[in-house]
């Protein structure tokens, strides 16, 4: 992941780049996105959530200010309740997605986990589609999720792993 010019916040809040960049203590940072597994794992769980999430709204690349100097950008975000209002997510959201990349760094991600639950986002779905398997991170530690069902902590989000990967080709 590159890490672009020192900008100002009211700079990265009035334009967009394509793709989105973060916003990490006034550098853009680029994300790594495109590839059909990402985008495929990014979608189906979307629209899993999209369809089934009762109670919950979804959206796909969504800015998340988790500190006044740092927006993340998720590629699923989960907010308990209808849409957010205004335009990036300021308060923590239920759940925040991040699909793994085969150019995705482990401490870089790893960054964006500890953002997230600083922020009191309740828990953060690790998905690798290359190899059809999940994390569960929380405050309280990170563990696969061996039963191939990604749930938020309060246990009303549920989504199985066999709707975010593809059935395998014949």
């Amino acid at each position: 992941m590159s890490t672009l010019a020192l900008v100002s916040l009211a700079d990265y809040l009035g334009h967009t780049t394509d793709p989105d960049c973060e916003y990490v203590d006034g550098r853009l940072v680029e994300r790594n996105v495109g590839e059909i597994s990402h985008g495929d794992a990014q979608g189906r769980t979307y629209a899993f959530i999209f369809l089934n999430g009762r109670g919950f709204w979804a959206g796909v690349e969504i800015r998340v200010q988790v500190r006044p100097d740092r927006y993340r950008i998720p590629d699923v975000v989960v907010v308990r309740g209808g849409r957010p209002v205004g335009r990036v997510i300021a308060s923590p959201p239920e759940v925040a997605v991040e699909v793994l990349s085969p150019e995705d760094r482990a401490v870089d991600v790893q960054d964006k986990i500890d953002d997230y639950l600083q922020f009191g986002i309740a828990v953060v779905w690790l998905i690798d589609p290359e190899r059809q398997r999940a994390w569960i991170h929380t405050k309280e530690g990170a563990r696969e999720a061996t039963d191939r069902i990604l749930r938020n902590p309060a246990g009303d989000l549920e989504v199985p792993l066999s709707a975010v990967f593809p059935a395998p080709p014949r």
